[in-house]
């Protein structure tokens, strides 16, 4: 079985600016540069025949390239502890139209539903201690954060797999827009 997940890559430039924030809040684990990503879709474990129906549903996504723009911080949970750091994902339709179609085919190729909303945004870190007031200056502090837009072409399907040192993520196949 694979570990699977479906995100948009994001421009290196961006990737970099976004790491340097990882010395401003001691004790998160923060992501990567080469980890940081917008993900559509976390399939967890998958079987090989369901993967390959995956890859086939995925070809048939149909979406135009759009723009995709980056602004502000949070957490989740919104209330109680904080367990994640984000930068947000600007309101985009043809963002929230390319997930569902994301969605569509991931079903379609019998990965169950997912129960939960679609809620775009960039992990930037996981947070395993109460840091509940270093995470309020945080986002006081880069709460006007925003990058300029970048053109959406493709998603991605990775596989992860799970180390003691964090994920290893590996490109498994790119589908670009038609």
């Amino acid at each position: 079985m694979a570990r699977l997940f479906i995100a948009i890559e994001l421009p290196e430039d961006i990737k970099l600016s976004l790491s340097a924030f990882c010395d401003e809040v001691p004790g998160l684990r923060w992501v990567t540069p080469d980890q940081i990503h917008l993900t559509l879709r976390f399939l967890g474990d998958v079987l090989p025949q369901t993967s390959a129906s995956l890859k086939q549903n995925l070809s048939a996504v149909n979406f135009a390239a759009f723009p995709l723009t980056l602004r502000g911080v949070g957490h989740f949970p919104p209330h109680g502890h904080p367990r994640v750091l984000w930068v947000g994902v600007e309101e985009s339709r043809p963002l929230l139209t390319l997930q569902q179609q994301i969605e569509s085919a991931v079903v379609n190729a019998g990965v169950l539903p997912e129960e939960r909303g679609f809620s775009p945004h960039i992990t930037l870190a996981r947070i395993k201690e109460n840091a509940s007031a270093a995470v309020a200056r945080f986002e006081a502090s880069h709460r006007d954060l925003s990058f300029p837009p970048f053109n959406v072409e493709e998603f991605i399907l990775f596989s992860s797999v799970l180390t003691p040192k964090g994920a290893i993520h590996r490109l498994e196949e790119t589908y670009l827009f038609r």
